[in-house]
């Protein structure tokens, strides 16, 4: 990454590209740019998926009914509150980007200890769904025996809530500074000690869920001292101590936070719902088995593609923050393009093994079929899913988040699903009914998303960004500062 605007320093933005020469100049730079962030961010989101996977396969030994359990309290409140808490993060990774860029390093920790404040409270507001999950997962049709199990884990792992508050503001403050790696690796032996816990609390010690729960809460708050130690420790231009400036502007900052957890949370609850109302189609065992199976590979993808959507905001917001208009065009063209290429390759080979894929997951020739059924709907959402992360990821880096969140309501909530049940319901198409449907929204969703970033004024953007930072990070925040020190 550049060196930001400091002392004075000023970095050229990118002359317009006028030749093929250039734009392949141009191309494999961002594309270098882009995926050195990328790389180790997706490499840690792998990391992260594989500690919930881990979890599940440590549990599934003990019995069908506390695989059931884990499975349900990790998939249902865990996913509810981690797209709500990492919505709520996301502000900060449109802030301290464009902070990074615009020279003003020394605001990154006051903007993260907000976002911490922020962050924690939250986690208390989310916390009745964790204290009345057993209630709550009878009410959405679970079974009794499961319902109360996964009632009784789901209480274990409220330290592993509150950890997300540290968690994901710390990973915002070093994702915008481009300190991925250490993300990486702090993953990465995480879920290695992970595995370790799990065997002996699980195993070795025979505290069967309970044991599960607390490495789970353990692992979760290794990954959150980790990083608040090495940023504390080795992050001296950002991290200046504890400052009362937190506390500056905190309902403008709040805000931005919800608009972002808003636009997020749509996005992640949508695809979750083509789950409970696949659940009371007829034949729903298949019906269910087959679409998991989808879900399940759509997920693994998914984590790659959130990855990228991290790195674009970082990209977005670091040359709108450096006052570079078509350094931040340019690496939003590039970033689609080649996510497009990449969504396209997983569709044809997910087409070309629509026949056979399902095995890893199956010995049931039913099921099986009924997958090969869904390849070209998998393969469609895959395309679908490889673009539009990307340009959430623009519209978390350029602070669009508000006007994203509109814009899913309409596709999703209006538009898509509505049709998927009118396919699958009215119409008998069953679970291709509501999928088709549900597919029609993420389309409308990418079009309209496509057409936004056709009519950026990227100009304007590198304005309203500089107006952001003044009344963010100028004057006000300074003087706030010098109180401190005083």
């Amino acid at each position: 990454m550049e060196t930001p605007l400091l002392n004075g320093e000023v970095i050229e933005d990118y002359a317009p590209v006028r030749s093929w020469k250039e734009m392949k100049s141009m191309f494999w730079t961002e594309t270098v740019k882009i995926w050195k962030i990328a790389g180790p961010l997706v490499f840690n989101i792998l990391c992260q998926y594989g500690t919930n996977s881990i979890t599940s396969i440590f549990v599934g030994h003990l019995g069908d009914i506390q695989l059931s359990s884990v499975t349900i309290s990790l998939a249902v409140i865990g996913t509810f509150s981690f797209g709500f808490m990492l919505g709520m993060g996301s502000a900060l990774e449109t802030l301290c980007g464009q902070a990074f860029g615009a020279g003003q390093v020394h605001m990154l920790g006051v903007y993260m200890q907000r976002s911490w404040i922020i962050l924690w409270v939250s986690c208390i507001i989310l916390l009745p769904i964790y204290i009345f999950a057993t209630p709550i997962l009878k009410l959405l049709g679970q079974e009794d025996e499961i319902a109360d199990l996964a009632g009784q884990f789901t209480l274990l792992i409220i330290p592993q809530l509150f950890s997300l508050a540290i968690n994901f503001p710390t990973q915002k403050f070093l994702q915008a500074q481009s300190k991925v790696s250490v993300i990486a690796w702090i993953g990465f032996v995480a879920l290695i000690i992970h595995i370790v816990l799990l065997y002996l609390f699980v195993y070795a010690f025979d505290w069967g869920t309970t044991g599960a729960a607390i490495a789970f809460d353990i692992t979760s708050w290794e990954i959150s001292i980790a990083q608040v130690i090495y940023v504390t420790g080795w992050c001296k231009e950002g991290w200046h101590g504890f400052s009362w400036s937190a506390f500056h502007d905190i309902w403008a900052f709040v805000r931005l936070s919800v608009a972002s957890a808003v636009m997020l949370c749509l996005e992640v609850w949508y695809m979750m719902s083509i789950i409970i109302l696949t659940g009371h189609l007829d034949n729903a065992v298949i019906a269910v088995g087959s679409l998991s199976i989808c879900m399940n590979l759509n997920g693994w993808e998914a984590m790659l593609f959130i990855g990228i959507n991290a790195a674009i905001s970082v990209r977005v917001s670091n040359e709108l923050g450096l006052g570079r208009p078509k350094a931040a065009k340019y690496s939003v063209y590039v970033t689609v393009f080649q996510s497009l290429l990449i969504g396209l390759f997983f569709m044809v080979v997910i087409l070309i093994t629509k026949d056979y894929f399902a095995v890893i997951f199956t010995s049931s020739k039913d099921l099986q079929i009924a997958v090969a059924k869904l390849a070209f709907l998998l393969g469609i959402t895959m395309v679908l899913n490889s673009v539009q992360p990307v340009i959430s990821g623009v519209a978390v880096g350029g602070g669009w988040q508000a006007l994203v969140a509109y814009i899913n309501i309409g596709s999703y909530y209006i538009f898509g699903l509505p049709l998927g049940y009118l396919l699958g319901y009215k119409a008998k198409l069953g679970v291709k009914g509501l999928w088709s449907g549900m597919i029609c929204g993420t389309a409308l969703q990418t079009l309209l998303l496509l057409i936004v970033l056709y009519r950026t004024n990227w100009s304007k953007e590198v304005e309203q960004t500089t107006e952001r930072m003044q009344r963010w990070g100028g004057q006000a925040i300074d003087s706030a500062k010098n109180e401190d020190n005083n």
